[in-house]
């Protein structure tokens, strides 16, 4: 039987402390940023995001600590990340919009999450036009992964549609797109 007498939860408050976070100065600002962008792809307006949330969790634990001129720090090395071309908001939205595209996502969808990796809206539609988007193919590729749809055997395709609908449109597609997508008829080859 567990026994959670005070002396245990206080060993265990204890073990779960963190140790205090190593103080924030530009070249650890930009040491952050250099590994974020070593492991991942990212937007201008989200490298900031992310290196803001390192300079407020150290300024939560040391209250005098100004986080005003880390946030200038930011901008700099954020200023000069560009400069050296690791931060590209257009190289970035071009790789985000491939994958969405490959895994079938609708334009809104990719439209949403660009906007909130602070990609702008000219941006995403000029590179969105670019690639060979066909909303239905789309919508036939996620009705093929899900197997929803025109994939469904035939005896339950019919009163599943709903739920298929309801699948698709949550999705991001347009109803037309979607109503074209479930009247579709498979060739066996496929």
């Amino acid at each position: 039987m567990l026994n959670f007498d005070n002396e245990n939860n206080n060993n265990f408050s204890a073990a779960r402390k963190r140790k205090p976070q190593k103080k924030i100065t530009p070249a650890r600002l930009k040491n952050i940023g250099l590994y974020y962008l070593k492991r991942f792809e990212s937007s201008v307006e989200n490298l900031r995001t992310v290196l803001h949330r390192r300079a407020d969790a150290y300024a939560r634990e040391n209250p005098d600590w100004k986080k005003e001129e880390a946030y200038q720090w930011i901008e700099e090395i954020l200023q000069e990340f560009e400069r050296l071309h690791y931060l590209d908001d257009t190289r970035y939205a071009e790789i985000k919009i491939r994958g969405y595209l490959n895994a079938g996502k609708p334009a809104r969808y990719i439209e949403t999450k660009l906007k909130a990796k602070g990609v702008s809206t000219d941006k995403i539609s000029q590179i969105l036009e670019e690639q060979e988007y066909n909303p239905f193919d789309m919508a036939l590729k996620l009705a093929k992964r899900k197997k929803i749809g025109p994939y469904r055997p035939e005896e339950i395709r019919r009163e599943s549609k709903q739920k298929d609908m309801a699948t698709l449109i949550r999705a991001g597609f347009d109803y037309d797109v979607v109503c074209d997508v479930l009247n579709y008829e498979i060739d066996d080859d496929n």
